[in-house]
């Protein structure tokens, strides 16, 4: 796979998301939803200043430390994509690490500029944001908030058997958590790559080695050495 074709895919999954992002902090006041499809797929307003898919991590300083280590992940995916294309992986393997580092980099944005740019969103409080304040954002670099605005309950208004530990008699809902795109790039690549790992973490030339093993031709005339 060629490096043009890996910029690209990067290039359209970061544009898609950061759109998508924008759209909704200039349009939705926190916490706003509407229906797309049914009530089974919403766009629901949520800020968080974790990690995917709403995960929380230890306050100030962990957004922080969050931030910095999205900012280095980034940046030794850099290089490992480069070398991944250099000795020619798997195609379905660099498609797969493409999508994990769109991902880290879309959400990366929102962290180290998404405070910068944007005013606050209030909860609740029919007030949209709006694109750089005259007061200044709301935050500073390093401590913006994640975007999330994709939400699929699928399953509503149902509850846990009484004979479920713990949750018995609880509601319950599928899928609950609400993510963006960015989410939804790592979540692939990651998912495909446990799926597929055996055939997808192969270079050029260990495919190649079993093509031509493959395609060998038995027959009297084989000489054999």
């Amino acid at each position: 796979m060629k490096a043009k074709q890996v910029i690209f895919l990067i290039a359209a999954i970061i544009i898609a998301d950061q759109a998508l992002k924008f759209y909704i902090k200039l349009n939705f006041y926190a916490g706003e939803e509407h229906r797309i499809i049914g009530n089974w797929f919403k766009l629901h307003f949520v800020e968080n200043e974790g990690m995917a898919w709403g995960w929380k991590f230890g306050g100030g300083f962990g957004k922080i430390a969050l931030t910095l280590f999205r900012l280095v992940a980034v940046i030794w995916g850099s290089f490992l994509l480069k070398d991944f294309i250099k000795k020619q992986y798997h195609r379905g393997f660099i498609i797969c690490a493409a999508l994990i580092y769109a991902g880290a980099l879309g959400n990366l944005i929102d962290s180290l500029f998404y405070g910068l740019i944007f005013d606050n969103s209030i909860p609740y409080v029919t007030q949209v944001a709006t694109l750089f304040p005259k007061g200044g954002g709301y935050a500073g670099l390093f401590h913006g908030k994640v975007v999330d605005m994709l939400y699929f309950p699928i399953i509503q208004n149902a509850h846990y058997p009484s004979w479920v530990p713990f949750v018995g008699g609880d509601e319950f809902e599928f899928f609950r958590p609400v993510f963006n795109l960015a989410d939804a790039s790592i979540s692939t690549g990651v998912i495909v790559l446990l799926l597929f790992q055996n055939k997808l973490m192969q270079k050029k030339e260990q495919l190649q080695h079993h093509t031509i093993e493959t395609n060998t031709v038995v027959n009297d005339k084989t000489q054999i050495f």
